[in-house]
């Protein structure tokens, strides 16, 4: 999907540098070191992803998204690599390939914004609503 133009587009610093000690924080990573799959199965578990996504590189964190009340699996998660590399090599490898019976498909995770809250609506500014009045 991605070609070698978005990979080339950004530095990437040895996997042996990146990670200084198994409590580092997750913003030591490339930013786009991380994917998003959806239309997972939902008896996945996050071991299975973790196995089925460590052929393309060194896994950080894997994380299943599960419903608070039964903790079951939404059909979502997120794995995070050590290298832009590997998450754009499953990107490419994984996206519309069958996992369980399903068809997953594969992203660049995007960041969050205001921690997953949607955006405030106030309307327009008020300098140009006084514009308009007079």
């Amino acid at each position: 999907m991605l070609g070698a133009s978005f990979c080339s587009s950004f530095t990437l610093a040895p996997d042996t540098a990146i990670r200084k000690s198994p409590y580092a924080s997750h913003s030591e990573f490339p930013p786009a070191s991380k994917i998003f799959i959806r239309n997972l199965p939902y008896s996945m578990s996050e071991s299975t992803l973790k196995k089925e996504f460590s052929n393309f590189g060194r896994i950080v964190e894997v994380k299943l998204v599960k419903d608070e009340g039964t903790n079951q699996s939404r059909g979502f998660g997120f794995v995070q690599y050590t290298s832009q590399e590997a998450a754009v090599l499953a990107l490419e490898q994984m996206d519309s390939k069958f996992l369980e019976g399903r068809m997953v498909h594969v992203e660049i995770a995007k960041p969050l914004r205001n921690h997953g809250s949607y955006p405030r609506t106030s309307g327009p500014p008020k300098e140009d609503l006084r514009k308009q009045v007079s």
